[in-house]
């Protein structure tokens, strides 16, 4: 009887992995509501992320691959500053983390592509100054992320990937979008 061998990395899409990322993040801001006041920011800003993330995959068919992943991520250099008539406010997104779920299809036995969803946050410091004076506070931004990647197995416990995120952290009244562009190494357990 001949066992039928199964490509090396059919198994790095299933089960517990964890990873690092770095790209690019441009942060678009609008009027916040903080609590602070609600300054009018009305600028954007491109800068450089990294940070780490955590997940677990299943396969429900050979190709389908489900994912729930977790990730904190740390802007650098990425503070956004606008001035109107008579205010000056600086938001600074510190970092951030985000829930969220994949769902993709293995293309090749190597090569997954994906779509995701989910939730994130944002802890931001801002300064604001106004004709009442200067403020000082840190805020948390909530909202919904999407996006869409592709990862390859590179061996049967490391893959590489590629995602682009669009992010809305605006409530009612605010406007604070992200969009990121990441690459990822993972490793697979």
């Amino acid at each position: 009887m001949t066992a039928i061998a199964m490509p090396a990395a059919a198994e790095t899409f299933d089960g517990p992995y964890v990873g690092a990322q770095a790209g690019w993040i441009k942060n678009k801001i609008g009027t916040l509501e903080t609590s602070i006041g609600n300054p009018q920011v009305d600028h954007s800003r491109d800068a450089a992320t990294t940070g780490i993330f955590v997940g677990y995959n299943v396969r429900p068919t050979s190709s389908i691959v489900l994912s729930a992943e977790a990730a904190v991520d740390f802007g650098i250099d990425d503070d956004v500053t606008g001035s109107q008539k008579d205010a000056t406010a600086m938001i600074n997104p510190e970092y951030g983390f985000d829930l969220g779920i994949r769902a993709g299809y293995l293309v090749t036995p190597n090569i997954l592509v994906y779509g995701r969803g989910g939730y994130e946050n944002i802890r931001a410091s801002i300064d604001f100054r106004d004709i009442n004076g200067s403020r000082h506070d840190k805020d948390n931004f909530d909202g919904w992320t999407v996006g869409g990647g592709i990862e390859r197995a590179i061996t049967d416990h490391i893959s590489a990937r590629v995602e682009y995120r669009y992010s809305d952290l605006g409530g009612s009244g605010s406007k604070f979008e992200q969009h990121k562009v990441l690459a990822g190494v993972a490793w697979h357990f």
